[in-house]
């Protein structure tokens, strides 16, 4: 199949879903940010000009300033390198540890399953992630190891169920029993015949993944146990101008429209990768 054909189908997905078009777009701009961020901003994020404090949005801050004349708009964009850098490794910790556990527990299942899903699994489940990465950070201290290590301890779980599932349902399949048959080992039958078969939907999780993981970053800076400042967060750009919100709501606005086009966009990309990804739905739709 040429490259033309196999891009055809991402442009037809692309035509008729305009909210992965959009998703897609809104997603590179923050990455671009956050990759050039320092020829991209057009002020110092941590220089403090207080004659300009509470400054409305004008020509020389297209966000405004906030309570010590830092500039918003400067702010924000060091504050995706943030929350890109914590949602990518939070993702990627997460992501890592279900797929070993999961992969385990479905592969093997017996007494290993029942220990894993029912004693470890539920244990996480009992408590909120959030709950279990704000005692962490409380008491390990602030800081993105604390907090990228924090929200991987609770965002494993949904990765493990998920790959448990799916290597339920599928260690049972011919070319499984084949493999095993011809000798190979488990390890390969996991990583060579199971796993890229069940990989389709933990993509999907993944992407919407890193909406929950951005919008979990932003929740620990706003509760003070994100990243200690000067650096910027958009979590703790809106618990600085909380203080100020009917004074100089841009405070707020700005931030709050950062965390939204971020988490938005990780949920537009997952949805259509979803329906990309289904062969049931890429039929309905005629792709």
């Amino acid at each position: 199949m040429s490259a033309l054909a196999q891009v055809a189908p991402l442009a037809s997905t692309a035509r008729r879903n305009p909210l992965a078009a959009i998703g897609v777009t809104l997603v590179a701009l923050i990455v671009a940010c956050a990759l050039f961020a320092p020829w991209i901003a057009p002020h110092d994020p941590a220089a403090i000009d207080l004659p300009s404090r509470l400054a409305l949005p004008s020509a020389q801050h297209w966000c405004g300033t906030d309570e010590l004349g830092r500039d918003i708009l400067s702010r924000l964009i060091f504050g995706a390198r943030i929350s890109m850098l914590v949602g990518v490794s939070v993702v990627a910790g997460s992501l890592s540890l279900g797929l070993l556990i999961g992969s385990l527990a479905g592969y093997y299942g017996g007494r290993v399953d029942r220990i894993v899903n029912v004693v470890v699994m539920n244990a996480f489940l009992s408590f909120p992630g959030i709950l279990l990465a704000i005692a962490f950070v409380a008491f390990r201290g602030p800081g993105i190891f604390n907090l990228v290590l924090a929200l991987s301890l609770g965002g494993w779980v949904g990765y493990a169920r998920l790959v448990r599932a799916q290597v339920l349902g599928t260690r049972e399949k011919e070319f499984v029993e084949a493999a095993r048959a011809l000798g190979a080992s488990d390890a390969r039958i996991l990583v060579r015949h199971i796993l890229p078969n069940i990989i389709h939907p933990v993509i999907v999780q993944a992407a919407i993944g890193m909406a929950g993981a951005v919008l979990a970053e932003a929740t620990m800076s706003f509760l003070g146990l994100g990243v200690p400042p000067p650096a910027a967060s958009w979590g703790s750009m809106l618990n600085d101008g909380r203080a100020h919100v009917f004074d100089a709501p841009h405070l707020v606005i700005f931030p709050a429209l950062a965390v939204m086009a971020a988490v938005l966009s990780f949920n537009f990309i997952g949805d259509a990768l979803r329906d990309y990804l289904d062969p049931r739905s890429r039929l309905e739709a005629g792709l």
